[in-house]
């Protein structure tokens, strides 16, 4: 054993077993009953520092499984990297409402078995995009399988997978929390809402819960009067919890910040 950066021998106990100089356990055990093996009457043992070291190694083998796995989550839930950042450790402090979101996410497990989604509603720029990414890594920490997207991918995806395009919409219900951002910014003819409501309603009958974020407001989606966008909307407000999201325009409030810290470093 190394001791204070000095190897030090182990050495043999009143008992006959050969013991730790560090810990001063045995690192050997007598076979029972006086039994001998291949001529020994002792077998290994672990003392207390080839413990500790073992359940160290232990658990950072543990912990780089469990990066690994969420890093192999996370290319699969984003589309571009720079959403591994949309964390609540990095959020700014500006949204009242992510409470709400962390809310969620400490309630998964009870909001996975009923079903319960999220409608994130509120103006251009107040944070719904980033804080739906909030929950998705929160829960991808978890190692729980999220997919993150938007309907003009899903839309572009479906155009290139049409001859399995009923094998894609259930692919999208394989993930525990499907996450749909920016719901009205898809094309609205009348195939592209007829996919938007087969991938709503797919997720609906698979019983799993889904996160929607729209510029609409509640009003606009209760009283949508085109048929084929009132069976969108009412699916989704029969699977989501409508919550407003209201606030100062986060992205002017970036662009801001960026462009005062060009003018300082000018000066």
């Amino acid at each position: 054993m190394d001791h204070e950066g000095v190897e030090v021998p182990d050495y043999y106990g009143e008992d006959g077993l050969l013991h730790c100089d560090v810990c001063h356990e045995p690192k050997e055990a007598y076979l029972p009953e006086g039994k001998e093996w291949l001529g020994r009457k002792t077998h290994p043992r672990m003392c207390l520092c080839d413990r500790t070291e073992y359940e160290r190694q232990e658990k950072r083998e543990k912990q780089l499984e469990h990066e690994q796995e969420v890093s192999r989550l996370r290319a699969k839930c984003f589309t571009d990297k720079y959403m591994n950042n949309w964390t609540f450790e990095n959020d700014n402090g500006l949204n009242p409402k992510m409470k709400e979101a962390g809310d969620y996410v400490v309630n998964w497990e009870e909001k996975e078995k009923e079903n319960n989604g999220l409608l994130l509603w509120g103006g251009v720029g107040t944070g719904k995009s980033y804080m739906v990414g909030c929950i998705a890594n929160a829960l991808l920490e978890q190692e729980v399988t999220v997919l993150m997207t938007n309907f003009a991918t899903i839309l572009n995806d479906l155009n290139s997978h049409y001859a399995d395009r009923n094998e894609y919409i259930q692919s999208l219900c394989r993930n525990r929390l499907l996450i749909i951002d920016d719901l009205g910014m898809e094309r609205g003819t009348d195939y592209g809402l007829e996919q938007v409501y087969n991938a709503i309603d797919a997720r609906y009958r698979s019983n799993k819960p889904l996160i929607i974020t729209t510029n609409l407001t509640l009003n606009e989606m209760q009283n949508e009067t085109n048929i084929a966008r009132k069976r969108i909307y009412d699916r989704v407000l029969e699977m989501c919890i409508p919550i407003r999201i209201q606030g100062p325009h986060m992205r002017k409030i970036e662009r801001d910040n960026k462009l005062k810290k060009y003018i300082e470093g000018k000066k």
